[in-house]
């Protein structure tokens, strides 16, 4: 299983992962033309992709969904929530689940976040016991959901801003409170104190998502995530930030 994440940011989300039998993307928030060179670019053709996963249906997250979808065989994978909030959807092939998608040889679940939209979710798509975590646009973790995310090979997790950078910053009143509400994001600090909850011996990447253009820094994420696992006593080897208009390296899974 391959992972790279294409965009990570409030212009915009995306992420393609290969297993076995499928092409995937998780959010679809570029232009169709920045998903397919981006995607081109891992020698990957969008006309190849079959199923589209949402997170939630925030713009930045699923902007593309006409454009890309337009006489494409791909199916948009969503809950009947995300169907209720989303519109133009006239003629795309759509699969609508409720707890999680039964998609014949995928083993996906998904785990409800907390996020101002009807239905926000989270993934683990595991193959041959090997397992990806992908959580962004959420204000907290439900710990009931920690024995399904413990220990996985590779994390994708939102680092959205540094709290203090965010509490002085420019952002209106009403706009930092709900950044920083339990239907926000992630802080750069309950990033690293998830992830110490989570990481295990078995975890050989992590990739920091989502991170605030205005309230946060790559340098900032990294060394509050990584001072947050260090008080756990936990090393971390490779974890990196996303970008939002670069991709990231293609991880092995």
């Amino acid at each position: 299983m391959k992972i790279c994440n294409l965009a990570s940011g409030s212009t915009g989300n995306c992420t393609y992962i290969k297993t076995e039998k499928y092409h995937l993307l998780i959010d679809i928030g570029k232009t169709k033309k920045y998903i397919v060179e981006k995607l081109a670019s891992i020698d990957v053709d969008y006309k190849d992709i079959d199923y589209i996963f949402l997170t939630h249906t925030h713009d930045d997250h699923t902007s593309a969904i006409s454009t890309f979808l337009k006489n494409h065989k791909a199916k948009l994978v969503i809950t009947q929530q995300m169907f209720m909030e989303l519109k133009n959807l006239d003629n795309l092939n759509i699969l609508i689940y409720d707890d999680n998608p039964n998609i014949d040889g995928l083993d996906i679940k998904t785990f409800k976040m907390s996020h101002d939209t009807g239905d926000t979710r989270a993934f683990t798509i595991t193959e041959n016991n090997n397992s990806i975590v992908y959580i962004t646009d959420t204000g907290y973790v439900n710990s009931r959901y920690f024995k399904n995310l413990k220990g996985k090979n590779t994390y994708f997790i939102e680092s959205n801003h540094d709290i203090e950078m965010l509490t002085h910053g420019p952002y209106p009143e009403w706009l930092k409170k709900r950044v920083l509400s339990d239907e926000g994001h992630l802080s750069n600090r309950f990033a690293g104190i998830y992830l110490s909850k989570l990481i295990d011996e078995n975890t050989k990447n992590i990739l920091l998502l989502h991170l605030s253009e205005k309230n946060n820094s790559e340098k900032c994420a990294l060394e509050t995530v990584v001072s947050v696992l260090s008080d756990k006593n936990i090393d971390v080897n490779n974890i990196k930030c996303a970008k939002p208009n670069e991709i990231s390296e293609v991880y092995t899974v």
